[in-house]
């Protein structure tokens, strides 16, 4: 589904951003003296749609539940690291989508929602793993959605849709990019594609190890070109990987990450990898906290793989930051605060798998007992007849995006919210700022407040391209 539908009022907003105030002060990274070490590699780590409430939720749930401060969230209190806020903006609205913001970080320039890319009038803006792989490096993706979406594709080619994913993925071969992991299945293989292409022959006849498992990625060959398609879709969320026993056999954002560096870490002219957990963004789509906060702190274990390896090498700039806001998700206020927001911990799984595994002849009885083991939460015999009324065609359908079967994710939401003290403005992009973080060499051009396009300069500034 496109994302262009859920950002009303844009085209007239598009003539109020040519003069974003913002923009007098916003893009001063150019100002900052290019004296810096030279960074021999780069990792720009992506949470996609994290408003600043996931990260502090994340780091709340992982010193309140398992014992200890986020990595990510240890950087500022370390110090280690640069820190500031960015505009995240595209051409066309104050809320982006994540094809226009992956296009300010890839191309450098600011397009419409909805493209990679590609400018009003057409233009071309040659994405940034292009032009260091023209600069001698090697260059790759993982994410936890499909490897041909919007933000691995907004670094890598130029389309004027996200949504033509089946040619992306013919396009990552034409550029002969060198570790692409994630999930998408169905835009690889003949059986699945409408035109019946081969695709994944096409990539071992260019000299690609194709894997489909985690076992693959641990026995994959080092220093060759990889694809990595893991599944279907998207990879599973973490909180239903972690439970359902059927799901064990994908790999963790952490694991995809640390095998992509071990592929590309002693190319002599060095390496740029995107990392992106691309999951964060859909679970806030759905309003699911608890799918929400368990890919926030699989992406952060993945922050830590990378900066295990970026302290050691000592070349390594890495960016940890997200594209734009979503759902802008908080504790809300309460005499039980705390113990409400700690019973997110009870949920097993993610709002997705619970509500796939109600059936339309449920009874009320069978409802609450399901929401009761899946979430620790009885509900009343109004909140149970409430659900299932969606399942039996009483209530309107809720849509929305990656809801394809229509499921009542915001009727759940609000249940729970009752019990978890989370709430949330809406179920869609928000144009708030967001979080950037900067360690390794090329940090110090990090300014305290930047555009999304200001990232692209300063990577190119920091390895000197």
């Amino acid at each position: 589904m496109d994302r262009r539908k859920f950002l009303k009022g844009s085209a007239m907003l598009s003539g109020l951003l040519t003069i974003n105030p913002l923009d007098l002060f916003a893009g001063n990274a150019k100002a900052i003296p290019s004296d810096s070490k030279k960074a021999k590699n780069i990792i720009f780590m992506v949470s996609d749609g994290m408003s600043l409430g996931t990260l502090s939720m994340a780091d709340l749930y992982s010193r309140n539940i398992l014992g200890k401060t986020s990595h990510w969230m240890n950087l500022y209190h370390t110090g280690k690291v640069s820190r500031a806020l960015m505009d995240t903006a595209s051409a066309s609205s104050i809320v982006t989508d994540s094809a226009a913001a992956s296009s300010a970080f890839g191309g450098g320039v600011r397009v419409k929602n909805g493209v990679l890319n590609v400018g009003a009038n057409g233009e071309r803006y040659v994405p940034i793993w292009q032009k260091f792989k023209k600069a001698g490096k090697k260059a790759g993706c993982v994410t936890t959605v499909t490897i041909t979406h919007a933000t691995p594709a907004g670094f890598c080619v130029n389309s004027d849709s996200r949504n033509a994913e089946p040619e992306i993925a013919e396009m990552y071969l034409e550029q002969g990019f060198d570790v692409m992991m994630g999930g998408g299945d169905e835009f690889f293989n003949p059986e699945k594609r409408t035109d019946h292409k081969d695709v994944y022959n096409s990539y071992k006849q260019k000299g690609y190890q194709v894997l489909k498992t985690k076992a693959d990625l641990t026995n994959a060959k080092k220093n060759g070109k990889v694809l990595g398609v893991f599944s279907s879709g998207a990879l599973p969320y973490t909180v239903d990987r972690n439970n359902l026993s059927d799901l064990q056999g994908s790999p963790t954002l952490a694991e995809m990450a640390g095998a992509a560096i071990e592929q590309m870490r002693d190319h002599s002219e060095g390496f740029v990898l995107q990392v992106e957990g691309g999951k964060v963004d859909w679970a806030a789509h759905a309003n699911d906290i608890s799918a929400l906060i368990h890919d926030q702190l699989a992406f952060d274990e993945a922050v830590k793989t990378v900066l295990d390896f970026a302290e050691k090498d000592g070349e390594t700039l890495v960016i940890i930051t997200t594209d734009h806001g979503n759902a802008n998700p908080g504790t809300i206020y309460g005499p039980d605060a705390t113990s409400k927001f700690n019973s997110i911990s009870n949920y097993k799984y993610s709002n997705e798998y619970v509500l796939n595994s109600i059936k339309s002849d449920f009874n009320l009885q069978q409802i609450k007992d399901w929401i009761y083991e899946t979430n620790k939460i009885r509900l009343s015999d109004e909140e149970g007849k409430h659900l299932l009324d969606f399942y039996l065609g009483l209530e309107k359908h809720e849509s929305g995006l990656y809801n394809y079967k229509k499921l009542p994710y915001k009727a759940f939401s609000d249940i729970q919210q009752k019990h978890n003290n989370v709430g949330w403005i809406s179920m869609d992009h928000s144009g708030d700022y967001v979080e950037v973080a900067a360690f390794g060499p090329g940090k110090e051009l990090l300014p305290s407040f930047v555009k999304n396009t200001d990232l692209h300069q300063l990577l190119l500034k920091a390895s000197k391209i």
